[in-house]
C-alpha cells in the first residue's frame, strides 16, 4: 500500500496520513476521500502522496472510498485557500470544506445532473380558466404565475412545498423529461447579441473616462470606484462587463446583502442575453450546487452572490466586481473568519485580472491602499442624468410633541406626500417592538445572560430575543428583581413603528422589511414586488430596505431617531 495525506474538516492545524490500497487507481490531489476517523467516517480532501509518515505504518488505516475522479479545486483556488488558511490561522481542512457547496461536503456527486423540469397540464389550464382552484388561493396564485410560461420551467425557489405538492397531486403540473447536455454559455448564446443595446444608457463625461480607463487595463489592477450615490456606478459595471464577455471570459459580482441580489439580477438580465447565476443563502443546497457546477463548467457567464460566492470556481474568470465594498457583511463572522473583499483582491492578483471595488463611502482600508499606490482611484462625483441631490431637513425633537418617536412636523410632511400619491420610507435600524424591557418600580432590565446586553422585545412572537447571540426567552410576567408586575418597554423598533403608523394612517398600506418580516423564503422578493407595484405607500425597514434599491415613487425618506445610530 502507498501513503495518502488528507485534510479533514476538524479544528486541528495538521494533516492526517492514511493507507492507499492498490485497487484505488488514479487518485488525484483535490479529490474527496471517505476515511475512518475514530468511530466516525469523514470526507476529506487529498493534499499529498507522501513517501514517509510520522505515524508507524501498522497504525495507519486504509481509506474507504474515492468520491471524485478529478480534482474539485484548481491550482488557483488551492493557492488562494492555502494563503487564507495561513493568514487567518484557520485549519486547512476546515477552509477547504467551507469553500465547497453543502451537498459536496455531504458526499454528493460532483457531476452535473439534469434539473427537473415541469409544465402546466391541459387540466391545469382548464381548472384555472373555470375557476376550479379559486377556493385554494395560494394554489391559484402559483398556478396563474406558472401558466404564463409557454414551455417548461423549473420549480420556483419561493414556492410553498405544500402548494407545489397539491398541484402535482391534482394533475395540474407534471414532470417532463428533456434531453440534457452541458453547454458553455457561448454555445447557449448562439447567434444572439451579448448585450441588449436598447437598455444601454448614455454615459456622461466622467463615466466615459472611467469606462475607458477600465477597458485599457491589461492584467491585474485594483480599482476603487469612488462614486456618490446616483452617479451611475452600476452602468459602469455593465459596460465594462460587456467587454469582458466579448472576450469569452466570465465575471464574478459580489454584493453585500441578499436583498440586493434580486434587483441586481433583474438589471443584469435586462441588459445581457447570457447565462446568469445567483449564489446566496436563500437557495437550497441543490440549487447552490448546480450554480457552483455551472460556473465551474463554463455554463454561466456571470455569477452574482454574497461573500461565500467568492469561492466559486470558474473556467475562465476575467473580472471581479465588489459592490458596496465598505459593507461589513463581507466579513465572515462564523466558522473560520475572513474578509471576502481582501481575498477577492488576492484572487484577482493570482488570476492576473482586474478587480473593481465600488462605493459611495469607501472603507478606510481602501482609501489607505489608494494613498499607498496599491489601488487606483476612479471618481464619479456628479449625479448621472438629471438626478439632483436630495434636500435634507433636520427636525429638533426637543421642540416637538412626539408620538412613538415621530414628531408632528414629520407626520404632517408624510401626510402631504401620501396625499399626492407618493411613497414614504422610514428607516429605523432596530427590529422588534422595543429594544428594552424594564421594571417601572426598581429599574431592572431584562438582560441576556450570555451577552450582558438587553433583550429586544418582540411583540408579535411574544418573546424576548437577544440580537447578539440569537437566544430568546418568554416574556416574564413580573420583575426578576423586585417581583413587580409593572413592566414597561422603552425605545422603539420597526414593529412598534408599523403599529403606530397603521393607527395614524389607516387608509394607506404599510410594508415592513427587516430580518423578522423576511424570514420566510421568497418573502423579501414578494415585499419588494408589492412596493414596486405601488401596493404599499408607507415603507418601514432596517438597512435591508435602504441599501441599493430603486423606488422611483419614494419622495420622502425619514431617518427615525438618528441620534441612536451614533451610539449603536
Amino acid at each position: 500500500m502507498n501513503l495518502i495525506r488528507i485534510a479533514l474538516p476538524v479544528p486541528l492545524a495538521r494533516y492526517f496520513d492514511y493507507l492507499l490500497p492498490t485497487h484505488f487507481e488514479n487518485v488525484v490531489k483535490g479529490a474527496r476521500i471517505v476515511v475512518p476517523f475514530g468511530r466516525q467516517r469523514k470526507i476529506g480532501i487529498v493534499v499529498d502522496f507522501p513517501t514517509t509518515s510520522d505515524i508507524p505504518i501498522e497504525k495507519l488505516k486504509p481509506i474507504e472510498q474515492v468520491l471524485d475522479e478529478q480534482a474539485l479545486f484548481d491550482a488557483e483556488m488551492c493557492q488562494l485557500l492555502q494563503w487564507a488558511s495561513r493568514y487567518y490561522h484557520a485549519p486547512f481542512g476546515e477552509v477547504l470544506q467551507s469553500a465547497l457547496p453543502v451537498k459536496l461536503r455531504q458526499g454528493e456527486s460532483s457531476e452535473r445532473t439534469a434539473p427537473d423540469y415541469f409544465v402546466v397540464t391541459e387540466n391545469g389550464r382548464k381548472a384555472l380558466a373555470n375557476g376550479v382552484v379559486k377556493k385554494a388561493k395560494k394554489q391559484q396564485e402559483l398556478l396563474s404565475e406558472l401558466a404564463e410560461f409557454a414551455n417548461f420551467f423549473e420549480k420556483p425557489t419561493a414556492c410553498s412545498p405544500a402548494v407545489w405538492k397539491a398541484l402535482l397531486e391534482k394533475g395540474y403540473l407534471e414532470k417532463v423529461e428533456l434531453p440534457f447536455n452541458v453547454q458553455s454559455w457561448q454555445e447557449k448564446l448562439g447567434e444572439q447579441p451579448i448585450c441588449n443595446s436598447q437598455n444601454r444608457l448614455t454615459l456622461n463625461k466622467q463615466q466615459t473616462l472611467v469606462v475607458s480607463r477600465l477597458h485599457y487595463q491589461q492584467g491585474f489592477g485594483a480599482f476603487l470606484l469612488n462614486g456618490v450615490t446616483g452617479s451611475g456606478k452600476t452602468e459602469v459595471y455593465l459596460q465594462v462587463i460587456e467587454e469582458v464577455l466579448k472576450r469569452g471570459e466570465q465575471v464574478l459580482v459580489l454584493v453585500p446583502e441578499i436583498g440586493l441580489t434580486p434587483q441586481t439580477i433583474q438589471r443584469f438580465q435586462a441588459r445581457f442575453n447570457v447565462e446568469i447565476d445567483a449564489l446566496h443563502s436563500h437557495l437550497n443546497d441543490t440549487q447552490r450546487l448546480n450554480a457552483w457546477l455551472r460556473a465551474k463548467n463554463g455554463e454561466s457567464a456571470i455569477v452574482i452572490g454574497t461573500r461565500s460566492a467568492l469561492f466559486t470556481q470558474f473556467q475562465q474568470l476575467g473580472l471581479i466586481i465588489i459592490d458596496e465594498e465598505h459593507d461589513g457583511s463581507f466579513k465572515q463572522q462564523d466558522g473560520w473568519r475572513y474578509h471576502a473583499r481582501d481575498l477577492a483582491v488576492l484572487r484577482a492578483k493570482n488570476n492576473n485580472i482586474p478587480i473593481i471595488l465600488g462605493s459611495a463611502t469607501p472603507s478606510f482600508e481602501s482609501l489607505q491602499n489608494v494613498q499607498n499606490g496599491k489601488f487606483i482611484e476612479l471618481q464619479l462625483n456628479a449625479r448621472a442624468g438629471n438626478a439632483q441631490f436630495s434636500k435634507q431637513t433636520l427636525i429638533d425633537l426637543k421642540k416637538q410633541r412626539i408620538y412613538s418617536g415621530l414628531s408632528e412636523k414629520l407626520l404632517a410632511m408624510m401626510q402631504s406626500h401620501l396625499e399626492k400619491g407618493n411613497q414614504v420610507m422610514l428607516f429605523l435600524n432596530r427590529r422588534g417592538f422595543a429594544p428594552v424591557l424594564l421594571c417601572h418600580e426598581c429599574g431592572w432590565i431584562a438582560d441576556c445572560p450570555s451577552c450582558d446586553k438587553p433583550f429586544t422585545y418582540h411583540q408579535k412572537q411574544r418573546v424576548l430575543r437577544c440580537h447578539h447571540c440569537a437566544s430568546q426567552k418568554a416574556i416574564p410576567r413580573q420583575c426578576g428583581h423586585c417581583g413587580s408586575v409593572n413592566l414597561i418597554t422603552t425605545g422603539i423598533g420597526t414593529e412598534q413603528l408599523e403599529q403606530v403608523l397603521a393607527q395614524r394612517f389607516p387608509q394607506y398600506s404599510i410594508t415592513r422589511i427587516d430580518r423578522d418580516s423576511t424570514a420566510r423564503k421568497g418573502s423579501l422578493e414578494q415585499h419588494l414586488a408589492e412596493i414596486q407595484a405601488g401596493k404599499s405607500q408607507i415603507l418601514i425597514g432596517t438597512q435591508m430596505l435602504t441599501t441599493g434599491h430603486h423606488f422611483p415613487n419614494v419622495t420622502l425618506v425619514t431617518i427615525v431617531n438618528v441620534d441612536s445610530s451614533l451610539f449603536s
